[in-house]
């Protein structure tokens, strides 16, 4: 992936700018709630569900998604290195992407590829999960929600910057190519996309049904 400064030098003479949800557009399912299944296996799952209660129902006064999502990441995944977690994350996306990519997502993907667009994927799971997905695909860049590490590049269980969905997605697509961004199309599947696919010129919501 290309750094944000990068992008901003080449946004002149790129195709298109075109942006993906991730999951539930790109995928049939929740890839980080299924990462965080995969890595914890069955009996820590099931444990570290049950010691999430408290959080979820803050989150049903609160509606935080980001506050919910930071105690799942520290519950599942505190104290890891960042190097680990990339590890992981490969490992993940090697073992599921057939089980997750759905076919009619992927050829409107590789369609607006022909036509020389710049592809992103915007989304509110963490980079690092995501990361080995969009390399795969061959995205141009990738935006998502990035996960706090300490002095000791280990995770601490809090995000570093705002969960990415909603406004976020927009605010973080302007950061990337600018305040004049040219947002050809979005695609996206519930309403943390409403903002993003409202920015673009042709939208997607809930376009693609196709399983692998």
């Amino acid at each position: 992936m290309e750094t944000l400064t990068q992008l901003r030098q080449s946004n002149a003479t790129i195709g298109p700018v075109v942006a993906f949800d991730f999951d539930g557009t790109l995928t049939c399912a929740d890839s980080f709630a299924a990462f965080l299944a995969w890595q914890a296996g069955p009996l820590r799952h099931a444990l570290g569900h049950a010691r999430l209660i408290p959080a979820a129902i803050r989150y049903c006064a609160d509606h935080d998604r980001g506050r919910l999502k930071a105690a799942a990441v520290g519950e599942f995944l505190g104290g890891m290195s960042r190097g680990d977690l990339a590890d992981r994350a490969n490992a993940f996306a090697s073992a599921r992407a057939a089980d997750l990519l759905r076919p009619d997502a992927l050829q409107c993907w590789n369609d607006w590829r022909a036509r020389g667009a710049r592809l992103v994927i915007v989304t509110a799971s963490p980079e690092i999960t995501i990361a080995p997905f969009a390399r795969a695909l061959g995205a141009d860049n990738l935006i998502g929600t990035r996960l706090a590490f300490d002095d000791q590049d280990r995770v601490t269980g809090a995000l570093d910057g705002a969960n990415c969905r909603g406004r976020e997605k927009v605010v973080r697509l302007k950061q990337v190519f600018g305040d004049d961004v040219d947002l050809a199309a979005a695609y996206g599947d519930s309403d943390g996309d409403t903002e993003m696919l409202a920015f673009a010129k042709v939208s997607g919501l809930r376009v693609f049904t196709g399983r692998p």
